[in-house]
């Protein structure tokens, strides 16, 4: 069985999907479709930047998205077809296009409206985020909760082994990485964020997502998708909308998410979209799997000849 991944906020670059835009007429035609579907250049900031700009998180999001809507659109155009799928975080809603259950323009529309709804939320706040590495998550739960008298603090993404990313108000997450650096973590670092994403912080953000997804039309998915917030395959349109507005203030479960897809019989695995992040993190927890990616049109090619020899 085969899975499709699809990357979060981080792996954007200046320069992603360039080559698909310039090398391909059916990512050109639906990299135009969606960026004209947006109130901001969205391809100018892609193939452009500036830096700053793009990884601003009302611009990372949709990005991201057209990358990986784009790229995936080429692997399905050369008979690659997927199993099952999951995304990590905003890629979950990359996932639901591939699955046919969010049209790309609205899929589009609705992660600028995420990310503007997440950044007001983070200037409000204050929140940050910080990696830690080297301890698995009950033990760093375990650790950190003295820090829970200082402010709101959680575990926000439980990527891999020994690697989590705690979420909260900044005074205790400065206080909960001191924490985990008394027990035995072997770093621990400030992550550039502009909020306390995956937290109860996010909860004026939801509140407003949740408004926008009533307004978006969903259809059942037609390929399971692995939800971040339980690690359960769905295809309600219903369950996956709650699902959805649950993920922007809880934990991301992207470990338990590989393992349910292993337990659903996935052997290979494709990171779709720009870098490597989730390839790493997969070969890391599963290294019997077979973990490819696709970004640019050299690999996907790559990719497509290894499926099919």
């Amino acid at each position: 069985m085969l899975a499709f991944i699809f990357p979060g906020q981080g792996s954007q670059t200046v320069g992603m999907a360039r080559d698909l835009y310039e090398g391909s007429p059916g990512a050109r035609a639906l990299l135009d479709e969606l960026a004209a579907a947006l109130d901001f250049p969205l391809l100018e900031l892609m193939f452009e930047g500036p830096a700053e700009e793009l990884t601003r998180t009302e611009h990372a999001q949709p990005a991201l998205l057209a990358h990986s809507v784009a790229v995936c659109h080429l692997l399905v155009e050369a008979g690659v077809r997927p199993d099952a799928l999951a995304g990590h975080s905003l890629g979950e809603y990359t996932a639901l296009v591939a699955a046919g259950c969010l049209a790309p323009t609205e899929a589009a529309k609705l992660v600028r409206l995420r990310g503007q709804y997440m950044a007001e939320a983070g200037r409000a706040t204050g929140g940050t985020m910080a990696a830690v590495l080297g301890l698995e998550p009950e033990a760093l739960a375990a650790a950190i909760e003295p820090a829970r008298e200082v402010g709101v603090v959680c575990l926000a993404n439980l990527n891999a082994p020994g690697q989590v990313v705690i979420s909260g108000e900044e005074p205790a997450v400065q206080r909960a990485s001191e924490l985990a650096s008394s027990a035995g973590a072997k770093r621990v670092l400030p992550l550039n964020v502009s909020g306390a994403f995956h937290s109860p912080l996010m909860a004026p953000a939801a509140e407003k997502l949740g408004l926008a997804l009533n307004q978006v039309a969903l259809t059942d998915a037609a390929i399971p998708v692995v939800s971040n917030v339980d690690a359960m395959p769905r295809t309600s349109s219903a369950d996956i909308r709650a699902a959805l507005l649950a993920q922007l203030t809880g934990a991301v479960r992207w470990h338990d998410c590989i393992v349910k897809l292993v337990e659903m019989g996935v052997t290979d695995f494709v990171e779709v979209g720009p870098g490597k992040v989730l390839t790493g993190m997969l070969r890391r927890a599963v290294p019997e799997a077979r973990a490819l990616n696709a970004d640019t049109l050299e690999s996907i090619g790559a990719t497509v000849a290894a499926l099919q020899s």
